[in-house]
């Protein structure tokens, strides 16, 4: 099987999802809003309605889980300006890729407590530059105890998905990071099968590890340009309950970079029942298709709404979003009564 595009239809129509609601997931929080990854992010995405968030854990040097989508911390903590922290720096290869900085599994749980976080892209976001230094790294426990405060406050069950960061290299490092993951969800009580956690990672090697330990939901990380056959989803149904694609994958673009017609995959997914959630939606002129920016300023924001409207139509069951208001507004839009 190859994943094909369909016959052109109108975005505004919508094809069955295998979830009564479609979720909205605020990406490392809402990162549109605030520094990536912070407490103000994940609370401020709470408070505009999403149903779930989403964080990237890797482990320090002491084996804590701590939110970062990066292994290096120089592009959103303010480690370059630590002399005392100066002798930490180095050169590490991360996934193939050399890079050289200070890396979280240098730093102790201590020793990363003392750092301030900031915005990763200063440049496209320059409003959330004004909360730069506010807050720390938070580690995982920390988030989920804010999670389950801001539910018992809310009055309503807001769901974490926790993705696994560059696990084959904590894996080289000593640092396998199933272990302390398995041990923090089963402090906060969050270890069974009707807890609002879902487990997603790029390498499959840990989703069959964790598969094998736990029975909360798994979801296979799908790369954009990644060729998605018949037999990988097979053996992605051996193990997971859904996937992560990247839009592109849903939403194909042209040589012009525009989008029309979805493919096939999530129809073919869903024939196999795994979940669909698609990964990032984002506001900004510079990541959102030829066709739906507005103007020509790449960090102005465009029609994203239009957007999630085309991945609704196309029936995944949920939107992972650095603007949450935007998307949990198309929803609305889409379906009314959700």
């Amino acid at each position: 099987m190859t994943v094909t595009r369909e016959a052109p239809r109108a975005w505004e129509g919508v094809a069955p999802s295998l979830v009564l609601t479609p979720a909205v997931v605020a990406h490392r929080g809402a990162s549109g809003h605030r520094p990536e990854h912070t407490l103000d992010a994940y609370r401020t995405a709470i408070r505009m309605g999403v149903d779930d968030i989403e964080l990237d854990l890797v482990a320090t040097r002491d084996g804590v889980l701590v939110a970062r989508h990066d292994l290096e911390l120089s592009t959103t903590t303010d480690v370059a300006s630590r002399a005392d922290l100066g002798h930490l720096r180095r050169t590490r290869t991360v996934d193939g890729v050399a890079q050289r900085g200070w890396f979280v599994q240098d730093l102790t749980l201590a020793q990363l407590k003392t750092l301030a976080t900031r915005e990763r892209m200063p440049v496209t976001r320059p409003g959330n530059t004004a909360y730069d230094g506010a807050e720390g790294v938070p580690t995982l426990t920390e988030v989920l105890a804010m999670v389950g405060a801001e539910s018992l406050r809310r009055g309503r069950p807001v769901g974490v998905l926790l993705e696994l960061k560059h696990a084959a290299h904590h894996d080289a490092a000593g640092l396998p990071l199933d272990v302390p993951l398995l041990r923090d969800l089963a402090r906060h009580g969050l270890d069974h099968p009707w807890a609002r956690v879902v487990l997603m990672s790029f390498e499959d090697a840990v989703l069959r590890r964790l598969a094998a330990r736990t029975r909360l939901p798994i979801v296979q990380l799908l790369e954009a340009g990644e060729r998605v056959t018949d037999e990988l989803l097979d053996g992605i149904d051996e193990y997971a309950d859904g996937i992560g694609p990247h839009t592109s994958l849903v939403l194909p673009r042209d040589p012009w970079g525009a989008i029309d017609a979805p493919s096939t995959l999530v129809r073919e997914a869903h024939r196999r029942g795994l979940t669909v959630h698609v990964w990032t939606v984002r506001g900004e002129n510079r990541f959102l298709p030829s066709n739906l920016r507005h103007g020509e300023a790449p960090d102005a924001l465009g029609d994203m709404a239009a957007e999630v409207r085309a991945l609704l139509a196309a029936g995944v069951d949920g939107v992972i979003t650095d603007h949450p208001e935007a998307a949990l507004a198309a929803l609305r839009e889409v379906r009314p009564s959700g």
